[in-house]
C-alpha cells in the first residue's frame, strides 16, 4: 500500500500532537503535515513559500474555528478549485453546532466528525478515520 499523505489544519496544538500520537500508533504508512491555520492550509495546498516542494494530500482533517482564515472559508475556496477539489475535507471539530454541520455539508465537506476531548475517544476517532478514509476508501489518483 502506497504512504498515504495527510494534511491536518488544526490550531489547538494539544490536538495536534493527540492526532499524530494516535496516527504513529497505527500500521498505516503516512506521511502527516499539520498546519495552524486556514492561510497556512491554503498556501500549502497551492505550493506557496515555504511550500514550494509540498505534495498534495490524500486527504484533509479540517477544523472549523481556525485564526486568519476558518475552516468554513479554507473548505468553500478548496472544493471550488478545480485542481483541489477532489481532495476529500473531514472536518474534525469540537464543535456540535447544527449551523456548523449544515454549513460544512453544504460547502461540501466529505464528512462532519465531532472531535471528543475525551483521550480514548479521540484515538477511537482517529482509528475510525484511518480504517474508512485510508484504508478502505479508494482515493482519486493526484492530479
Amino acid at each position: 500500500m502506497k504512504r498515504r499523505k495527510i494534511l491536518l489544519v488544526e490550531d489547538n496544538l494539544a490536538h495536534v500532537r493527540l492526532i499524530q500520537e494516535a496516527f504513529k500508533e497505527s500500521r498505516l504508512s503516512h506521511d502527516m503535515v499539520a498546519v495552524r491555520d486556514g492561510v497556512e492550509a491554503m498556501d500549502y495546498l497551492h505550493q506557496q513559500p515555504p511550500y514550494e516542494d509540498a505534495n498534495l494530500p490524500d486527504v484533509i482533517l479540517l477544523d472549523l474555528n481556525l485564526p486568519r482564515k476558518d475552516g468554513r472559508e479554507v473548505l468553500a475556496e478548496l472544493k471550488s478549485d478545480p485542481h483541489l477539489s477532489r481532495i476529500p475535507v473531514l472536518v474534525l471539530t469540537t464543535s456540535n453546532n447544527e449551523k456548523d454541520i449544515q454549513e460544512s455539508y453544504r460547502l461540501h465537506a466529505n464528512c462532519y466528525i465531532q472531535k471528543s476531548q475525551n483521550l480514548q475517544q479521540l484515538l477511537a476517532i482517529v482509528q475510525t478515520i484511518q480504517t474508512f478514509w485510508l484504508e478502505v476508501v479508494t482515493l482519486p489518483l493526484d492530479a
